[in-house]
């Protein structure tokens, strides 16, 4: 899995959820088509005159996700830029996607902006797998923020933490260690750590 196999799976589920901040700074919700995937850029679009369109030309940034039927969970949390030759663009979503045409006729299409993110962080949560797992890619120029909960030395090897772990990803070591591709970040060996040895990012 990458970071381009995860931006697909957005477009082969199409319909996924974009979260945006409005002028209040109140979180906003909505289900938006993924219209392509090129060149590392999830592309998308939407009218001037929608709240979503004011939202992201005030404030970029966008946390988007969606679900395959293979219970594989990708999250994009990035900066959604405006594309330049928009005309261009539009002509080339609606190519992709021809049902356009029956929501906006003619030449009606060019109400609409076309946007992309292509900068980023990705996070893939695959819950068909046993144990779950779970990896972080960097889109573009975006970073990995590391989070989750760690193992400190200040660790007594008490065997608390792994017996108690839900996905088994805790191994005995000294100190002990979370593996990351498989910990739920549920917190429960945060919380029943008895030298609270372990913190969270």
């Amino acid at each position: 899995m990458d970071a381009q196999t995860c931006l697909q799976i957005f477009r082969e589920v199409k319909e996924s959820a974009f979260a945006t901040v409005d002028e209040n700074g109140n979180p906003q919700n909505r289900i938006i088509d993924v219209m392509s995937v090129a060149d590392g850029k999830l592309l998308f679009c939407t009218a001037r005159g929608k709240n979503f369109y004011r939202e992201l030309t005030a404030n970029g940034n966008v946390s988007v996700t969606t679900m395959n039927r293979q219970f594989q969970m990708v999250r994009l949390q990035g900066t959604a830029r405006r594309m330049e030759e928009s005309r261009l663009w539009i002509d080339r979503i609606f190519e992709e996607n021809p049902t356009m045409n029956d929501v906006y006729p003619g030449d009606s299409r060019y109400i609409l902006e076309p946007f992309c993110i292509d900068s980023g962080e990705i996070e893939l949560f695959d819950l068909g797998t046993t144990p779950i797992h779970r990896q972080s890619f960097v889109l573009g120029n975006g970073s990995v923020k590391k989070k989750g909960f760690f193992i400190t030395d200040s660790c007594i090897e008490c065997d608390k933490c792994a017996r108690n772990c839900p996905t088994g990803c805790i191994e005995q070591s000294s100190p002990y260690v979370i593996g990351q591709f498989q910990c739920l970040h549920c917190g429960l060996c945060h919380e029943i750590c008895p030298v609270r040895a372990i913190i969270r990012l």
